[in-house]
């Protein structure tokens, strides 16, 4: 990391700042046990893995319909209390989560939690563009949020292992505190900074909510951007809460310290590899870099399909693979939708961005039911053949945007590094 990009981080509005900062902390307090939920779930209520996927799926599935319309509010109305609103809800959902004794609370918990990120990721992104005019600080920053995330992700369950509160329910009040802090944060940010007072004039009110549908309806290669992403989005999130429940049920050796590990390296392999990565395929489109990732990301799906259920070496290996491509697909997804969205309508853009959430939130349903009906290794074949499918979809995307002339530019990316979704 050279001189200019610490130069352009350092100039970043302080509002902006509150936001990275909230990222980290909320994210590495939610790494310490949210991804052995399935196993809390199991453990308490003795629920079979379609079960756990149909819980994980149905609220988050219904939450990205939210997201959209949240999106387009934000536009209309501004970013604030959108913000604020969703940060708050984070933070009573991870308070009843951390003393739920009843499955209907775990369900309300859960189903709160998956609206109030549907309600702060659209208008989250959105205000990185209207805080940052500069396209190459922005997309800097998007790639930032997204490294401190993960930064975040890999200290979670270090931490959480040293102090033995990992996989522990009451984790989630450390979770709860760092969403109602950044709350805190973001009311004095909005009221006090420059930046927020700015962002608090900034509302486009000419444009409707049928208006702002009809635009999205017209723009053809966004519409197949989203579908590409909404599959790679699913086929991901089966390394998340689908990978637990295989490993769960085959009864996995050592189940808790391999799930830490390969968070671990997931987390580390993008902390290290990020910005690298950025800076090698820096000289190819945005379209392009996603094919890139999504073909390592084929190559994690065979792994995770052959590997034997005790070989834990390979689990981590295949982990890696994944996190690879990971590296270059989540922050890329931001990009693509941060150069394609017209400045009036970037809320609608980046909630539309939320029906990723389908793609994300049906993996632990068809997961379980797979893994239970057919096995592991089947489910994870079925994800290499939807890799191609992905593959096709930004081919065809990409001669869209070359008949309508929406193909972004070729990133020219010495030294500083260009970006991010999907936050988590």
């Amino acid at each position: 990391m050279d001189r200019q990009w610490w130069q352009s981080l350092y100039g970043l509005p302080p509002l902006i700042w509150i936001i990275l900062l909230g990222s980290f902390f909320g994210r590495g307090t939610y790494f310490m046990v949210w991804p052995f939920l399935a196993i809390l779930l199991h453990e308490k209520f003795a629920l079979t893995p379609g079960v756990i996927g149909v819980i994980l799926s149905a609220s988050a599935m219904a939450s990205a319909l939210l997201g959209f319309y949240v999106g387009a509010l934000s536009d209309r109305y501004g970013r604030r209390g959108v913000l604020i609103l969703g940060t708050a809800i984070n933070a009573c959902a991870f308070v009843i989560l951390s003393q739920a004794e009843t499955l209907m609370a775990f369900v309300i918990a859960i189903t709160l939690c998956s609206i109030g990120r549907s309600i702060w990721e659209p208008p989250a992104s959105a205000l990185f563009g209207d805080l940052i005019p500069d396209a190459r600080s922005r997309e800097l920053a998007l790639q930032f949020r997204y490294f401190l995330i993960n930064v975040g992700a890999a200290l979670g369950p270090i931490i959480g292992v040293w102090a033995g509160i990992s996989a522990q329910q009451s984790t989630f009040g450390l979770t709860a505190l760092s969403y109602l802090l950044l709350c805190i944060g973001l009311v004095w940010g909005f009221q006090y900074s420059a930046a927020g007072k700015q962002s608090r004039r900034q509302k486009h009110t000419a444009s409707s909510f049928t208006q702002t549908i009809q635009v999205l309806r017209q723009d053809r290669v966004f519409l197949v951007v989203v579908l590409a992403n909404v599959l790679t989005l699913f086929i991901y999130a089966h390394f998340d809460t689908s990978l637990v429940q295989y490993l769960t049920q085959m009864q996995a050796p050592a189940l808790v310290g391999l799930i830490s590990g390969m968070i671990l390296v997931n987390a580390m392999t993008i902390v290290l590899l990020q910005f690298p990565l950025l800076r090698a395929l820096g000289g190819l489109d945005v379209n392009q870099r996603m094919m890139i990732g999504v073909i390592i990301l084929a190559l994690g799906q065979a792994w995770f399909a052959l590997n034997p259920i005790h070989w834990l070496y390979g689990w981590l290996g295949a982990t890696f693979v994944v996190s690879v491509a990971e590296a270059i697909l989540f922050p890329t997804m931001s990009i693509q939708i941060d150069r394609m969205a017209p400045n009036h309508l970037r809320g609608s853009y980046f909630g539309a961005a939320s029906f990723y959430a389908f793609g994300w939130s049906s993996a632990p349903l068809v997961g379980g039911y797979v893994i239970q009906w057919f096995g592991g290794s089947v489910l994870y074949w079925s994800m290499l053949v939807f890799c191609g499918l992905v593959l096709a979809l930004y081919r065809y995307g990409k001669r869209l945007g070359e008949g309508e002339k929406r193909v972004a530019e070729p990133i020219s990316e010495p030294p500083v590094h260009k970006p991010e979704a999907l936050s988590q």
